[in-house]
């Protein structure tokens, strides 16, 4: 008796407390204008999901569990997700040079073209530019042929030896899984995930999306959201960020990952070994992402292991954290461009409200004028700028956008306002004012003590 008003009394907390989510989720939403929001919960084997606010403030309708949002680069989990399956079925090797795969493989540098493997690609740890979007077309070539373009890409850092985010390292992952199963990418993600996990309501082209309710992006200025356009992403980008799911799903994926490679039918889809790779720390990706392992981000926070991902396309920006020793998910999806701080508000929150920890944000220096000159200048990154110069006092960063996303010749979005950045020990700096409030990055230095790089958004950025 005792134990079934205890389990009675844990559900009504945990009803409780996804109430308060949801009431924190649209205060948020109304401070930011931010047009809809979904989120799902799973804690102590129960699922919570709601919907808030409408699809398009130009064609509105309720946004609930089952409407679809793009998932942008959360993506990339299920790229290497599918890449696992194929290392256990003995079609890839994370550690074998990919001309083992694709012998005509053409980069910047040769040395790199011979010698990078699917774990540099999975990790972010390429070396060459990242941000590269273009559109080969909605053929099932489009990954063939946006991969021979990567040849023109500079080799910014020595392969494997820096982590900068790099959406064109999955382009190549993704035409890897293509060329060990002879099938295209979307093929292969449906029957090695979505179809095994019964995830119904993830899709990847416009014409599956659209037969269901689903989010349009939107860009805010000042306290009006308007719609983004285009929706697509080409489909050179599929297994960088092409997905469209919902929260359910989602709540479906994360039980996957937080298990121990099986399905909900019970068949085993990887072995506890590859769930545990994805999920060890290899990569040192600074103090925004912390720790990479097989495409996961890991962070341990007050001892708790907490692995994450985040996902942006046009007007579009997602959360998906794990909590794998609690059995914890959460997953946020937002349909504007200032969602990357609902949901970071939420992801904070809920870590806090529900695990009782805190990614604690790295504590600014009091340093004078002097002391914050080195760190002043322009650093330039592809799809955007920094200046940071020394105002009264404190060190200001003006990002500059340069375009180039979703499409090449996409000109750039409005400018944000300035942000007052901390800078911490270890060079490591934090932005203290909004829209970036709470993003962190660190200047890298060169062997002779000379800052070369600033590495925010998980984008290094070269000092000019």
């Amino acid at each position: 008796m005792a134990t079934q008003a205890q389990a009675h009394g844990t559900r009504e907390s945990a009803d409780a407390t996804f109430s308060r989510l949801g009431e924190f989720t649209r205060e948020t939403m109304d401070r930011l204008h931010v047009p809809g929001v979904a989120v799902g919960v799973l804690h102590d084997g129960r699922e919570e999901a709601a919907g808030f606010g409408v699809t398009s403030v130009e064609n509105p309708l309720p946004v609930t569990p089952d409407t679809l949002f793009q998932i942008g680069s959360i993506t990339k989990t299920f790229t290497g997700t599918a890449a696992m399956r194929l290392v256990e079925q003995g079609k890839l090797d994370l550690d074998v040079p990919l001309r083992a795969y694709l012998p005509k493989l053409r980069l910047a540098g040769e040395g790199v073209a011979a010698g990078v493997t699917l774990r540099h690609l999975l990790t972010h740890t390429g070396g060459w530019v990242g941000d590269y979007f273009d559109d080969t077309g909605m053929g099932a070539d489009a990954l063939r042929r946006i991969v021979t373009r990567m040849a023109r890409l500079p080799q910014l850092t020595p392969l494997g030896e820096v982590w900068s985010y790099n959406n064109a390292g999955y382009y190549l992952a993704g035409r890897v899984l293509e060329v060990a199963t002879g099938k295209p990418y979307e093929t292969v993600v449906q029957e090695l995930v979505f179809d095994p996990l019964g995830m119904a309501m993830s899709f990847f082209f416009p014409g599956d999306v659209m037969v269901h309710r689903f989010a349009v992006g939107h860009t805010v200025q000042g306290d009006e959201a308007k719609v983004a356009t285009p929706w697509p992403l080409a489909r050179s980008a599929h297994a960088a960020g092409g997905v469209a799911s919902t929260v359910k799903d989602q709540l479906t994926y994360a039980r996957f990952h937080l298990g121990d490679g099986t399905a909900p039918d019970g068949a085993r889809l990887l072995s506890p070994g590859s769930m545990q790779e994805m999920q060890t720390p290899r990569v040192d990706a600074g103090s925004q992402a912390g720790m990479l392992g097989v495409t996961w981000w890991i962070k341990d926070l007050d001892g708790l292991r907490v692995i994450r991902h985040g996902g942006t396309t046009n007007g579009q920006l997602s959360a998906f954290v794990l909590a794998p020793s609690r059995g914890f998910a959460l997953t946020v999806l937002t349909n504007a461009n200032r969602g990357g701080e609902l949901h970071g508000n939420a992801v904070e929150w809920a870590l806090r409200e529900y695990l009782g920890v805190a990614d604690s944000a790295p504590q600014p220096l009091a340093l004078s004028a002097e002391q914050l000159a080195p760190y002043a200048g322009r650093y330039r990154a592809a799809m955007s700028e920094i200046e940071l110069t020394v105002r009264d006092g404190e060190l200001v960063a003006q990002m500059v956008p340069k375009g180039g996303f979703p499409k090449r010749d996409t000109p750039p979005g409005p400018t944000p306002p300035p942000t007052r950045v901390g800078v911490c020990a270890d060079d490591r700096v934090v932005a203290l004012d909004p829209p970036y409030k709470g993003a962190r990055g660190e200047f890298l230095r060169d062997a002779e003590g000379n800052i070369t790089w600033l590495r925010f958004g998980g984008r290094i950025a070269r000092r000019q």
